[in-house]
């Protein structure tokens, strides 16, 4: 009998489902919220009301591209979190209704995890590019860095982690504070490739073990940037290639630096890279470097699989739902934790 499992993803501002039938990806949608870039980052509540617009037809939609009833369904999958709680809850809160009234099982899915396994979502049957067991996961997004040892699909251990602020949120910030616009990734990302990464020199933490911390980053590039404004007002506008290129390449040397570690001190070279700053052109072609200078076999995600998506809580549903692992309805939501 075909396993076919429903994914649902609300945890931030794209509101996306998805169909995967015995582990082959049917249908994957993502609605994504322009409102807003106008105010420089994510607005919660409007968040959480264009979700509540959205996932109705978004799931209609994924279903009818999977050619797939809602009768098929095996099990509904949903991010439980971590997440903005406002979102989250309008996801779970459908995937709870849609479920009960279908008399299927719901299967509640963490965010991060989720991430890793996306490299598990298979586009066909004969797609089998996936991770060997135990493999080192470099998960980087606007909110998470962390390095994590998988060891099995439900066994994951982090070894590192950010103690402050993320990767993916330092570009942001300094995008903002070059009135770059926002999300500051893609920006940074393209003005990147037409500069020069040593152009300028931004401080890096010595943080202890494998754990990351990028507060320091964004202090000495706002304050190097205020101080080369005082002598040319137009200092940014003159230098922002050079200085995109080389913010990115500094957090790039950053991440690398203590991936590197783990990965001679763990004997490891099955690595891969995950989360929403894994589609960074900079941090691709390090992990392209690395494998090469070090005989690592990488992995890294398609770009509609870096980014918040249903794939992804579909696969992990999909392994959960093999080991019956299922959650029962009064699971709220959360908003913080790690793996």
């Amino acid at each position: 009998m075909d396993t076919i499992i429903l994914g649902i993803e609300s945890s931030c501002d794209d509101t996306s489902a998805a169909v995967i039938k015995n582990g082959v990806l049917l249908s994957n949608v993502v609605s994504s919220q322009a409102v807003h870039e106008a105010y420089g980052g994510v607005v919660p509540e409007l968040a959480s009301r264009a979700h509540q617009q959205n996932i109705v037809p978004v799931v209609h939609e994924a279903l009818k591209r999977a050619g797939v009833s809602k009768e098929e369904l095996s099990a509904v999958a949903f991010t439980r979190g971590p997440g903005l709680m406002g979102s989250l809850l309008v996801g779970v809160s459908f995937a709870k209704g849609f479920a009960r009234s279908l008399n299927i099982p719901m299967i509640d899915v963490n965010h991060l995890q989720a991430h890793v396994l996306a490299h598990f979502i298979k586009e066909s049957e004969e797609d089998a590019n996936q991770p060997k067991f135990p493999f080192l996961c470099l998960l980087v997004s606007g909110g998470n860095s962390q390095i994590i040892l998988v060891k099995a699909y439900n066994d994951m251990e982090v070894l590192g982690q950010t103690i402050d602020d993320a990767a993916g949120e330092a570009i942001d910030k300094c995008s903002k504070v070059m009135g770059l616009g926002y999300p500051g990734g893609p920006i940074i990302d393209k003005l990147a490739r037409q500069g020069n990464p040593k152009a300028f020199t931004f401080s890096k933490p010595h943080i202890p073990d494998y754990n990351y911390s990028f507060s320091g980053l964004k202090t000495s590039f706002l304050y190097s940037l205020r101080d080369w404004l005082k002598e040319d007002p137009d200092f940014i506008e003159h230098h922002k290639t050079d200085l995109a290129a080389s913010l990115e390449a500094t957090i790039v040397d950053i991440l690398m630096d203590k991936l590197r570690k783990v990965a001679k001190a763990r004997n490891i070279n099955e690595v891969a890279v995950a989360g929403g700053v894994s589609a960074n052109n900079g941090l691709r072609n390090s992990f392209h470097e690395h494998a090469k200078k070090y005989g690592w076999n990488i992995y890294i995600p398609k770009f509609s699989f870096t980014t918040d998506n249903a794939a992804m809580i579909a696969i992990t549903g999909y392994y959960k739902y093999l080991d019956q692992d299922f959650c029962t309805i009064d699971k709220p939501a959360y908003s913080r934790v790690t793996i």
